[in-house]
């Protein structure tokens, strides 16, 4: 899928992939220079995590109002604390992120698998779906694709942020590495690369309630055509991600 010397920018460089790009990027530009939100940045921030959380939980299936004891409740807990997480992974995030996304699920699956599952690809061929994604990738190719997806996460590229976070957040969607939760953290990945890469540094905005705005069926056929490995689909991709963060920008008040 990724044969180019700096294949996110060859992806970048599309015309349809640039316009949605450029659009996202000048709503969170506006976002951050917004005086209220500057000055009001803790409670901004911790706004959108809990927003970000309510939403990302939504859409795998818990769009309720409260934790409670039940498997909705739990899952709105889990995404909860996956939000809450992040800010603290973003340094380490930009030199390891396997190392996060292991750290993250071991945090966030806990009640959900087996302990000596928490923070490891999975082994075999089984793997929550609550997109109705279908069969999952098998565990040999959980193993390359992660390696490749750090590689892209890590070399330098002239591809802008957004481009990055929408093709890591596509790829963990896909590919599903972990028994539970891979959505969440595949969602999640939009958050850690955009403060990384220094786009959103404070996390003032909450992609995860353009993607929910949206819509889950939008959303599924956007990650069906990025799982085609075509370059459409996957430019497709990017360009409803990028879609779905200027919505998240616009949606802090």
């Amino acid at each position: 899928m990724f044969s180019t010397t700096d294949p996110l920018a060859a992806l970048a460089a599309r015309s349809d992939v640039a316009a949605a790009v450029q659009a996202a990027r000048e709503e969170i530009d506006a976002l951050l220079w917004r005086r209220d939100v500057r000055n009001a940045a803790d409670e901004v921030a911790a706004a959108s995590r809990e927003r970000g959380a309510r939403a990302t939980a939504a859409m795998d299936g818990a769009d309720i109002a409260i934790v409670e004891d039940s498997p909705m409740g739990r899952l709105l807990d889990a995404a909860l604390r996956l939000t809450a997480a992040v800010p603290g992974q973003v340094d380490v995030f930009a030199q390891s992120p396997l190392q996060v996304y292991a750290h993250l699920h071991a945090l966030t699956a806990r009640g959900f698998m087996d302990a000596d599952g928490l923070g490891r690809p999975r082994g075999g061929e089984v793997a929550d779906d609550p997109l109705n994604l279908g069969a999952p990738p098998s565990a040999e190719e959980v193993s390359a694709r992660l390696a490749l997806l750090a590689g892209l996460l890590t070399t330098p590229t002239q591809a802008p942020a957004l481009v990055v976070a929408a093709v890591a957040h596509a790829e963990l969607a896909v590919l599903r590495p972990f028994e539970w939760g891979s959505g969440l953290l595949a969602r999640a990945t939009t958050r850690l690369v955009l403060a990384a890469r220094g786009v959103d540094p404070s996390l003032f905005s909450i992609p995860e309630h353009g993607f929910l705005e949206m819509g889950r069926p939008a959303y599924v056929r956007a990650l069906q055509g990025y799982a085609s490995g075509t370059s459409d689909g996957v430019s497709g991709f990017i360009a409803w991600h990028a879609a779905a963060c200027a919505m998240g920008a616009q949606a802090v008040l």
